[in-house]
């Protein structure tokens, strides 16, 4: 249930930064965060990260719904007493339903965090993307960190393999 309310807490994050953005901006106004940094700039995506496959919602629409089903089985049936790994696909969970909602209600995404990191004017994002980003993240984490216990238990301390 725990990794459940992670994913209600990005959607209601997501969707109220995405509406106050909609309701106080102007599509491509920018305000300054920090100068040549961190922006919060109104954008609309039509299509995936950085812009690719746009116009193509049947194709989101297919492959979140089939995303979505699979973290939730994940959920259920991998990450019961694995916190790490519940987190990640909550997070994950949490930023894909963020987004679809996006592309059903609006058909488009609405992105507003606009970033610059050593000078690249890194593509606008928003709050579902960075939980998708953090969520694998820490998938990858967790996969490392089984990965280390699983070699530790085989081969034991010393480094000698056990049967």
């Amino acid at each position: 249930m725990f990794y459940y309310i992670i994913a209600l807490f990005v959607i209601l994050l997501d969707q109220v930064t995405k509406w106050f953005i909609v309701k106080n901006m102007e599509l491509g106004e920018s305000i300054k965060v920090i100068e040549n940094f961190l922006y919060i700039t109104s954008h609309r995506n039509r299509g995936a990260a950085w812009g690719i496959l746009q116009g193509q919602m049947w194709f989101f629409y297919v492959i979140t719904i089939i995303v979505v089903i699979g973290l939730v089985v994940y959920i259920q049936k991998a990450a019961k007493g694995k916190l790490l790994l519940g987190v990640s696909l909550g997070f994950m969970l949490g930023g894909a339903i963020g987004n679809f909602i996006d592309r059903v209600y609006r058909k488009e995404v609405v992105d507003f965090i606009n970033t610059y990191i050593f000078g690249y004017d890194f593509p606008i994002f928003n709050i579902a993307d960075s939980a998708l980003v953090i969520g694998v993240g820490l998938l990858m984490i967790d996969m490392i960190r089984e990965e280390r216990e699983a070699k530790r238990k085989a081969y034991g301390e010393n480094g000698t393999h056990h049967q």
